[in-house]
């Protein structure tokens, strides 16, 4: 039966990609001329990230940040690099549609736990490390249960869950609840960032740091 619904969930993912490639096609279009005149190139911000048991992709964004560097060249924080099209983008879950070629390549799915860093990889518990036993998502569980307003020790306990629990009508359900909260523009940010900071592990004395 678990093979039969990955099989459904499968032909589900690409058939919905497609459909969204073509009909958002205009936007995607926009998007790109927009980031082009604004950021300059690359229009894709890429990255890699792990996926299914651990095995890392490309994924690919459309750019939010720009390039700016401090007296020594290094990179500005993500705060003063965010700029007004890149805000706007991330506000409104924009940035997020070149993940459609990840899911069409079978890198990603529409529904799973969110693909963090690579470096993150060796920081979680053999629990949270479950996350990885299904391919990551465009969205998931935690992201309609507060997003990056949440701490990590939850969102990882939602990854978990899902993982346990998935199945096709929840994967709807969570899709359709996706929609809602991107037109609520709810949990986009962490306090004190842009978006989430980073994982950083936890102390021996098994709080999180």
């Amino acid at each position: 039966m678990r093979y039969l619904n990955c099989a459904i969930k499968r032909i589900f993912d690409i058939t919905l990609a497609l459909l969204l490639i073509v009909l958002l096609f205009p936007l995607l279009t926009l998007l790109t001329l927009l980031i082009r005149t604004n950021l300059g190139k690359p229009v894709l911000f890429t990255q890699q990230r792990p996926g299914k048991n651990g095995k890392v992709f490309t994924m690919y964004k459309f750019r939010s940040m720009n390039d700016s560097r401090d007296a020594q060249g290094k990179l500005l924080s993500d705060e003063l690099r965010m700029t007004k099209l890149g805000s706007f983008l991330r506000n409104t879950s924009l940035d997020e549609l070149p993940e459609l070629y990840n899911v069409i390549k079978g890198d990603m799915s529409f529904v799973g736990p969110r693909p963090l860093l690579v470096e993150y990889l060796d920081r979680y518990t053999p629990e949270q490390a479950r996350r990885h036993e299904v391919k990551p998502g465009i969205t998931g569980l935690a992201q309609i249960n507060g997003r990056n307003a949440i701490s990590w020790e939850e969102k990882f306990r939602f990854d978990v869950w899902y993982v346990d629990n998935r199945s096709l009508w929840l994967d709807l359900k969570i899709l359709f609840m996706t929609i809602a909260k991107v037109f609520k523009r709810e949990g986009i940010s962490h306090k004190g960032h842009v978006t989430m900071g980073k994982f950083k592990g936890y102390s021996d004395n098994g709080v999180e740091m």
